[in-house]
């Protein structure tokens, strides 16, 4: 039996989930998008497609969702590529100790591949993982389980 492991990337390798956050408080102070937090935390691990509705639930059906998420990854891509994403602690160590060991590893995360690839070599972990698998690679993402079955998958 093969041993794996297999990660999530988003507030898992990353603390992106509160710089995404920070960001969004940004954008609710702009435009008075009220109880944001209570909003953005709703969102946390399910994929586009549902954070829109859950936008639309929370601001109305008429929300432009995708004005407001493009102003978001702006945002975000201009704070945080290149490497200056925040790992979170540890993450170094436990990669370190999972291939020495003989573990194969891989990251599933509902975030597009190429993304996901981009950041992960930016912040040179990217040759630790035997497989990456995104959300944009399977039929359903998250909260669908189908992109951690996809790595389990490959890993054997």
């Amino acid at each position: 039996m093969q041993r794996a492991v297999i990660f999530d990337m988003d507030g898992v390798i990353f603390d992106s989930e509160v710089c995404v956050c920070a960001i969004w408080k940004e954008i609710a102070e702009e435009f008075n998008l009220p109880n944001i937090e209570e909003v953005y935390i709703k969102c946390i691990g399910i994929n586009d497609a549902a954070t829109e509705q859950v936008f639309k639930d929370a601001y109305g059906t008429d929300f432009d969702y995708r004005f407001y998420q493009k102003i978001s990854s702006k945002k975000f891509h201009a704070r945080y590529d290149g490497g200056k994403l925040p790992m979170k602690a540890g993450v170094f160590e436990i990669l370190d100790y999972l291939k020495d060991n003989g573990y194969k590893i891989a990251l599933a995360s509902s975030t597009r591949v190429a993304t996901v690839t981009g950041q992960l070599k930016a912040a040179g972990i990217y040759d630790y993982f035997d497989e990456v698998i995104g959300g944009d690679m399977v039929a359903k993402s998250k909260p669908e389980p189908d992109i951690f079955l996809e790595a389990a998958k490959r890993l054997g």
